[in-house]
């Protein structure tokens, strides 16, 4: 396993994130697994050399940061792992239970660290934009819980490449924590964050740690499979978000170059995103135990000029999506 910095700041992450939505409540989503299902997933990672692991406190509302929290605790050292969580969508209706308002971060980041029964969380990150609270009271909160020790560093997620760059230059004029990292929807299915996005992460120095990295599985198979998966079979998400004229293309390019190379599409969709520029980790799910040994072989996979090329060359630019 390979190991870099989170950007410009000093904590050492593998390269690869393991995304722990795939596990807590079955009942949330159907292909979730549950607890004892998950642990020889975490097991096989951390073998592995992975020690960075990412949930949020809507996935399984809750039950996942209370599995990962559970399963870290009694596999892995507390000093050597790295872990993440979020805050923002709703956990019910009522008043203060969704956004990024003062109450509800700080709120949510004790009920997280309670869940994940840590003293700190690693990296603490905004799940999305909230139009409805300015900008000046999230900073604020956020900068709060890393003074009050609940986080150690801060991130974002999906925004457009303006609202972050505000955010950053709000903590700046006042004296506040910066984010550190800029979890984004990024793939070779979508790349609309390369237009300034990730620029200006390069130019930040923001650790670029990529959600989504084989499209919700639409890289990791040829066309004719799309939906040969429970989770394919049921998600509407991934089909208004890849449904464009140009897909079955791009899928063809990473089918070919699999073949040539003598690996799968997922690796060759990892080593694509793993040769730009920035990225730090790419969050990769789990829910059998060959697309985790894929992704982390997908770390010796070079792909030379020609071969990124081939795979870039069919997208064209299309609308935002992702940000909701």
């Amino acid at each position: 396993m390979e190991y870099v910095k989170l950007g410009d700041t000093g904590l050492e992450v593998s390269r690869l994130c393991l995304g722990m939505m795939s596990y807590g409540d079955p009942g949330w989503r159907s292909w979730v697994l549950g607890e004892e299902d998950a642990r020889p997933f975490v097991g096989r990672a951390l073998d592995l050399g992975i020690n960075y692991f990412d949930t949020a406190d809507i996935y399984s509302l809750g039950v996942s940061e209370e599995v990962t929290g559970r399963v870290l605790g009694e596999m892995a050292r507390r000093d050597e792992i790295v872990i993440a969580t979020k805050v923002f969508f709703p956990f019910s209706e009522r008043p203060n239970r969704r956004g990024l308002g003062r109450k509800h971060i700080l709120d949510s980041v004790r009920d997280s660290l309670r869940r994940l029964d840590v003293e700190t969380i690693d990296l603490y990150q905004i799940h999305r934009w909230d139009y409805e609270t300015p900008i000046e009271e999230t900073m604020e909160a956020l900068h709060d819980c890393v003074r009050a020790g609940y986080a150690r560093y801060i991130g974002a997620s999906s925004m457009y490449a303006h609202q972050f760059a505000r955010a950053q230059h709000v903590a700046d004029m006042n004296g506040w924590t910066r984010f550190v990292s800029m979890q984004n929807h990024w793939n070779l299915l979508y790349r609309e964050e390369e237009r300034e996005m990730v620029p200006l992460c390069r130019d930040e120095g923001i650790g670029l740690v990529p959600w989504s990295p084989l499209a919700r599985g639409y890289l990791a198979r040829p066309p004719a499979e799309l939906e040969a998966t429970e989770r394919g079979e049921t998600d509407d998400f991934s089909r208004r978000m890849y449904d464009f004229p140009e897909r079955e293309a791009i899928q063809r390019a990473v089918g070919e170059l699999a073949e040539e190379r003598g690996g799968t599409r997922a690796q060759v969709a990892l080593a694509w995103l793993l040769a730009q520029e920035g990225v730090t980790a790419p969050i990769v799910g789990a829910t059998k135990m060959p697309h985790l040994e894929e992704a982390v072989a997908a770390l010796d996979l070079e792909l030379d000029g020609e071969e990124i090329e081939r795979l870039e060359a069919p997208y064209r630019p299309r609308h935002i999506q992702g940000h909701q």
